[in-house]
């Protein structure tokens, strides 16, 4: 089995809608898939530029616990990116962007972690795309900013191969601490700091003054 790297968005329920908002913002513009009308619980709609499972059928989240994604996204340039763009894939677009795809996405309406934060979880395809995530900063920030504008809690780079999984992000501000580490022993510490999900949000700014 190859590598299977990926990052991890925490955030209330009540935000995922905006999270997948925001991933379809970065979804390449000429992409030819139908629009995929997806039904989250609580009643919420969105139109997505993805497929679900590879097909565009209507999917009803209302009574399900899971929704699978297959996107593919764009990010702006960096070494990491343009290298791998050059074994193959889709060159830089006239914006400075890269298309990745495909990377997957399965969004839990109760996460592992916590079952009062849902989360949505971005996983690399193949190996060679595992490396490209853990090597580019330009991906980085991007999930970072997507779970910072979505009023996450927490996004996580993990690789599910029993190394440290890296915190890009927590209750408002960027970081760089490791799960496990000094601060974090293991992921119950790390969740133990995340505000109670059923009470407001903070009232301090969504993204911190630096995300990169």
């Amino acid at each position: 089995m190859g590598l299977i790297y990926g990052y991890d968005i925490y955030v209330r329920p009540r935000k995922v809608a905006g999270v997948l908002v925001r991933l379809a913002e970065l979804a390449p513009p000429a992409r030819t898939v139908p629009p995929l009308e997806i039904t989250l619980p609580g009643s919420d709609r969105v139109v997505l530029p993805f497929t679900s499972n590879f097909a565009s059928d209507p999917v009803d989240c209302s009574e399900s616990s899971t929704l699978e994604l297959d996107m593919s996204l764009m990010f702006d340039a960096d070494e990491a990116l343009r290298e791998y763009a050059q074994t193959g894939g889709p060159g830089q677009d006239a914006a400075g962007r890269i298309p990745i795809g495909y990377v997957y996405a399965t969004i839990r309406f109760a996460s592992l972690l916590h079952p009062g934060y849902a989360s949505v979880e971005c996983w690399a395809a193949t190996s060679a795309m595992s490396r490209l995530f853990a090597r580019s900063a330009g991906i980085r920030k991007a999930f970072t900013d997507l779970t910072a504008d979505s009023g996450g809690v927490c996004c996580l780079f993990e690789t599910g191969d029993g190394a440290p999984e890296q915190v890009c992000w927590l209750n408002g501000e960027p970081t760089r601490e490791t799960v496990p580490g000094p601060r974090f022993p293991d992921r119950g510490a790390l969740v133990a700091t995340w505000p109670d999900p059923g009470e407001q949000a903070s009232a301090l700014p969504l993204r911190g003054p630096n995300t990169a």
